[in-house]
């Protein structure tokens, strides 16, 4: 009897141990790799957005951002090649050389092939990775484009700047399917979107799916159907009125994407972001390739300063979200700093995958940001680091720094004058000269500028006393006919 009772409580000691090692082996068990939908818009103004109070109905977007977080204090590049280099690398564009102007249609260079891209890192991690849309980041070689870089598949442009009906550039088509030209009809945005939705439709589960849908709206030239157009009726001048058409397709498709994700029974297992790669245009000579100099300029950054192609905050300040149910609080609105380099090191986290790579990297996982509500730990962001310009904000305080003669040197509290209204750089110097030690230590360690080596080849080492830079060889080659 007395054994009976001493092995049944041995049983039932062996039952609490095995459940204990149990739970601390579910404990320890890897939560289930996300689905991630990275949809980016291009040159989208931050006010351009329903949930900013813009007249542009966006209903799609808003629901995103009621149902996740806004990102109220997310900064990206001030122009796209600069933005898309960072996310593709979660290194800031002056490590890899991107970090001056973007790359024309003659361009003959890339994002260097040594670089790990954020596709790569997730098919090493046990993703599907698929692009659908704009690419931007090196065209004249096959080598640069999406499917060498990691993507699964790509449909889309891989130039900066297409007409929206003719999908062309300068006479000459940039439409392509894993590196195939192809030439069909319809409006790109949304052919975009016919794509994305496709992909979730047929999308067999084996594996968590990367997405990154890459809108080429509201990019000029500025072009919409008007049946788009004529859903934005109060909107009345040409320009505007157009633009305001582009956003509403885009629109459109952002809700055929969650629609089918939900259809699918996907959405509870997809992180979905939304940003726009810089601010809107507010300046003819930073609007591409196409003659707008006649035109009212529609783009809206609200009450920030400036727009695309500046450091100001209206040109790298951009919309952003991120929605993911049951990890992110819905209708939170967090003002924490985010770079578009975290973003890198942010989904390679969430995702399980290895951050361990030949080069460093300038992104902060964001990830307990986004889905604990912790502060953000960003306290010092490099807008730019160039040749003839450079900002950075560090412990709130930024510097805006022109080389080029005249020169200007501006400094504001962020905090207090988010607008960029009053240049402090007089009253303080001693913030003005510690940040300006900043940019320099920064700028020694900068890759030579791409733009400037392929722009000025032969002529570089004369101008600036350098040698062996990238780009440089054949410069004078290559045009938009180097594509294949």
């Amino acid at each position: 009897m007395k054994l009976r009772r001493i092995f049944s409580l041995l049983a039932g000691i062996g039952l609490l141990v095995g459940v204990g090692l149990a739970g601390e082996a579910a404990a320890k068990t890897p939560a289930k790799q996300p689905n991630i939908v990275y949809i980016i818009a291009d040159d989208q103004g931050w006010a351009d957005v329903g949930y900013h109070g813009s007249d542009i109905k966006t209903p799609n977007i808003d629901a995103l951002a009621s149902g996740g977080m806004r990102l109220e204090q997310f900064h990206a590049q001030p122009l796209c090649t600069q933005t898309r280099s960072a996310l593709m690398t979660g290194r800031y564009p002056y490590r890899t050389g991107m970090q001056s102007a973007v790359i024309p249609s003659n361009g003959t260079y890339g994002l260097d092939t040594d670089e790990r891209t954020l596709p790569q890192a997730l098919k090493d991690a046990g993703y599907y990775t698929a692009m659908v849309g704009k690419w931007h980041i090196g065209h004249a070689d096959q080598k640069y484009w999406p499917r060498q870089r990691g993507f699964d598949y790509h449909f889309g442009a891989v130039l900066g700047e297409i007409d929206y009906f003719t999908h062309s550039a300068h006479g000459k088509t940039d439409w392509y399917r894993d590196n195939e030209l192809v030439r069909e009809d319809g409006y790109a945005t949304d052919l975009l979107g016919d794509d994305a939705v496709r992909l979730i439709r047929e999308y067999d589960g084996k594996k968590p799916m990367f997405l990154y849908l890459a809108f080429t709206a509201p990019h000029s030239p500025f072009q919409a159907p008007e049946h788009y157009q004529a859903r934005n009726p109060r909107i009345t001048e040409p320009t505007r009125r157009a633009y305001a058409g582009m956003i509403t397709a885009l629109d459109d498709q952002v809700g055929r994407v969650v629609a089918e994700l939900k259809k699918r029974g996907m959405l509870e297992d997809t992180l979905i972001v939304y940003q726009s790669d810089n601010g809107g245009v507010r300046s003819s000579k930073f609007a591409g390739e196409a003659d707008v100099s006649k035109l009212v300029l529609p783009a809206s950054n609200g009450p920030y300063r400036d727009g695309k192609g500046t450091l100001y905050e209206g040109g790298t300040r951009v919309i952003a979200l991120a929605n993911w149910k049951g990890h992110i609080k819905p209708g939170t609105v967090n003002n924490g700093q985010m770079h578009v380099v975290d973003v890198y090191p942010t989904l390679i986290k969430l995702a399980g995958g290895s951050l361990e790579q030949p080069k460093p990297i300038d992104g902060i996982d964001m990830g307990p940001m986004l889905t604990k509500g912790v502060p953000s730990p960003r306290t010092t962001t490099i807008y730019s680091v160039e040749p003839q310009q450079a900002a950075v904000l560090k412990d709130g305080w930024k510097l805006v720094w022109r080389t080029t003669l005249p020169s200007s040197v501006e400094l504001f509290e962020l905090a207090k004058d988010p607008y960029e209204q009053n240049n402090l750089a007089a009253a303080n110097p001693a913030k003005v000269a510690e940040l300006q030690q900043l940019v320099e230590a920064e700028a020694k360690t900068a890759a030579p500028s791409k733009f400037i080596a392929n722009a000025f080849g032969a002529m570089m080492p004369i101008l600036f006393g350098a040698t062996n830079l990238p780009g440089q060889e054949g410069a004078d080659e290559h045009d938009i006919d180097a594509i294949p």
